[in-house]
């Protein structure tokens, strides 16, 4: 099958040997690798990659050595549920930034007081990442660039939406999202806020979890990320 990337619609691009599949890659190191070829099949104009922690960064890391582009850290984290270490009603941005999902929350029996803990606690989390991980940047200079947001995967994309939300304050000459693996709902309802959505490994499947494209998968913790980008030429 070719290697070219397919249209899922104008501005969401896969590819097609992946699509559907599970198990597709070993680690979020070969998931980079993959999602490096399709972004070398985009004409991008001074790119520069902007990987989401935590595991976004392997991926992006990865990605740009392959590439060899720059790569900068962009601190987004969910808000996450009580209950739920990997569900969110929300997300706060490097720039301090918050969007909480309305929809979601109308549904859920959280408090005020709650909702209240969770933005605050994200939010001290979010600073000691921008101070750890950012140089103590809580902004980015990406004037005449184009922005590529990286994560590890795209399930409800809120968070990357809290992340597209607080790049279009600065103004880069282009924003795009760029997953190794992503539920076809969620990276086609990001098409509107951005120039192209690239998902190496398109799914349908429902319940959708982004482990599930990988063969090997953990957590990647905060010490990880910092010695992977101390040992990288950045």
């Amino acid at each position: 099958m070719s290697d070219k990337p397919q249209q899922a619609t104008e501005k969401l691009r896969y590819l097609p040997e992946l699509a559907g599949r599970s198990g597709v890659f070993a680690d979020r190191a070969e998931a980079g690798r993959s999602l490096a070829r399709l972004l070398a099949q985009q004409d991008l104009q001074q790119p520069i990659l902007l990987a989401i922690p935590a595991g976004g960064v392997p991926v992006g890391l990865a990605a740009a050595e392959m590439l060899g582009w720059p790569l900068e850290v962009a601190v987004v984290s969910k808000i996450l549920l009580p209950w739920n270490t990997e569900a969110g009603y929300g997300a706060v941005a490097w720039d301090g930034s918050i969007r909480l999902n309305r929809k979601l929350l109308a549904r859920l029996d959280l408090s005020d007081e709650t909702i209240e803990k969770g933005i605050a606690t994200t939010s001290e989390k979010v600073a000691k990442r921008v101070q750890l991980l950012m140089k103590n940047q809580a902004s980015l200079n990406l004037t005449g660039r184009c922005a590529v947001l990286v994560d590890d995967g795209l399930a409800s994309g809120f968070t990357l939406l809290t992340a597209i939300a607080a790049l279009k304050k600065v103004a880069p000459a282009g924003i795009m999202v760029a997953v190794p693996t992503g539920h076809r709902q969620a990276a086609a309802g990001l098409t509107p806020e951005v120039d192209l959505v690239l998902c190496a490994n398109l799914r349908d499947s429902t319940p959708f979890a982004v482990a599930a494209a990988y063969r090997h998968w953990r957590d990647v913790s905060e010490a990880e990320v910092m010695k992977l980008l101390a040992g990288a030429e950045l």
